[in-house]
């Protein structure tokens, strides 16, 4: 008797044949969206993690060679693994995130001063960092790790 695999493929239930056009529309949406997670690696008024996220669920139900490259990536596959485990997302990746809008918002405000666009994107930022910090920070079918 053969026991069942533990990890399924997560793009397994996806594999609906889609229409071409539509196929390659999704193709192009997971590649603009990783080219633009990657720029906004080094650029840091973009941000990367919507971006990758974006690309995972676009590259999933268009590209399985692309879903399986970035799921098995060694640094994007192990974020966009906890997000698919019910929107999981690590208290260092919390802290990175909310640092660099802090940066980004001051920096914006320092260059540019209180115009209104400079505090619209202030308040963009804030509630994302607000959304951000109200995710799970481990799977619910995960323990605790104790130091």
């Amino acid at each position: 008797m053969s026991r069942p695999d533990p990890s399924p493929d997560p793009m397994a239930e996806l594999a609906a044949p889609l229409p071409p056009v539509l196929r390659w529309l999704l193709v192009a949406l997971a590649v603009a969206s990783l080219a633009l997670g990657i720029a906004g690696f080094f650029l840091p008024v973009l941000p990367t993690v919507p971006f990758i996220l974006l690309a995972a669920w676009a590259a999933a139900r268009s590209s399985p060679r692309l879903a399986r490259w970035m799921d098995t990536h060694p640094h994007m596959g192990p974020h966009i693994r906890a997000w698919r485990r019910g929107g999981v997302v690590p208290r260092r990746a919390k802290w990175l995130a909310t640092v660099t809008m802090a940066c980004s918002a001051a920096g914006m405000l320092l260059w540019f001063g209180p115009w209104w666009p400079v505090l619209v994107a202030t308040g963009a930022m804030a509630a994302v960092d607000l959304w951000l910090w109200r995710r799970p920070e481990m799977a619910s079918d995960q323990r605790p790790v104790e130091p």
